[in-house]
């Protein structure tokens, strides 16, 4: 009885996230994926029936490379936002509470501000009459004709910028647990700071850089006002062409299907790191 009232406790715990995630997060996809099968309506709308159409509309070369420039540019930028974040936790997790507090409270500064103000922040910055741009002049650094904005460095580097405080925190979360004497242990038997950094303390938040570099590649995935605003018009990602579909053609089943493809290309890796979590416990336990 005991096990049984400790099982329903949770169960009833864990309803309203269930319930959340079910809301606002399960009948969205369903709909979603239900939206790619119906034809367009000439008012904007969804007509009636069902259709292949849209599916094969999307099977279009043309897409591939803007796939693959959406593909390899949140690749990049999960790898980079995970490779500052790791030094910068783990100097985060060393020092006392009073500055990690202050550390984390300059992580956190830029969720305070709107995301598109950010952005403009950035555009203003890198404009051709912008300061950052001035002072690379009079640094000599780039030519009097070079443009910052309107190239898909620009966007690469915004996305950096943004998404970096997805990769900090639920890597400090996994550094903070962390065990610092094993470091000292490692040193102790011979292991130099690089060393012991990369064969103890990486393998040691792991679970931490996987959540973190997925969060950042989902996150990454569906951008599209960052191309809007500092790329050019060969920076398209697929979220712009999703946004393109939804409010300048009106064509919502189009929208639709290339949405469920993004959302599969996100849902497939995920689910592969659970069952592979899944496994690596069971092996443990073993």
């Amino acid at each position: 009885m005991n096990a049984e009232s400790g099982r329903s406790k949770q169960w009833l715990l864990t309803l309203p996230s269930l319930a959340w995630l079910g809301v606002f997060f399960v009948i969205p996809c369903i709909l979603v994926i239900v939206t790619a099968f119906r034809p367009a309506d000439l008012q904007g709308g969804v007509g009636s029936g069902w259709t292949l159409e849209t599916i094969h509309a999307v099977n279009n070369p043309a897409y591939l490379p803007i796939i693959w420039r959406t593909l390899w540019l949140s690749s990049i930028t999960t790898i980079v936002c995970v490779a500052l974040a790791l030094p910068m936790t783990f100097q985060m997790a060393r020092v006392g509470p009073r500055m990690r507090q202050v550390l984390l409270l300059f992580v956190v500064i830029p969720f305070l501000s709107n995301f598109l103000i950010r952005i403009f922040a950035w555009k203003s910055l890198l404009h051709p009459e912008g300061p950052l741009t001035r002072l690379l002049h009079w640094l000599h650094l780039i030519p009097e004709d070079a443009l910052l904005l309107n190239n898909v460095g620009t966007v690469l580097l915004v996305l950096i910028y943004t998404q970096l405080p997805f990769a900090i925190l639920p890597l400090y979360a996994a550094a903070e647990k962390f065990d610092f004497g094993l470091l000292d242990a490692a040193r102790d038997l011979g292991a130099g700071p690089w060393r012991s950094f990369a064969k103890v303390f990486v393998p040691g938040v792991r679970r931490g850089l996987i959540s973190a570099a997925l969060m950042v590649f989902v996150c990454s995935l569906g951008q599209y006002m960052i191309p809007q605003m500092v790329g050019g018009a060969s920076d398209e990602m697929l979220g712009s062409k999703i946004a393109q579909r939804v409010f300048a053609d009106r064509n919502l089943p189009h929208a639709s299907a290339l949405a469920a493809g993004l959302m599969l290309a996100v849902l497939v890796p995920m689910l592969i790191v659970a069952v592979w979590h899944r496994f690596s416990r069971k092996e443990g336990a073993a």
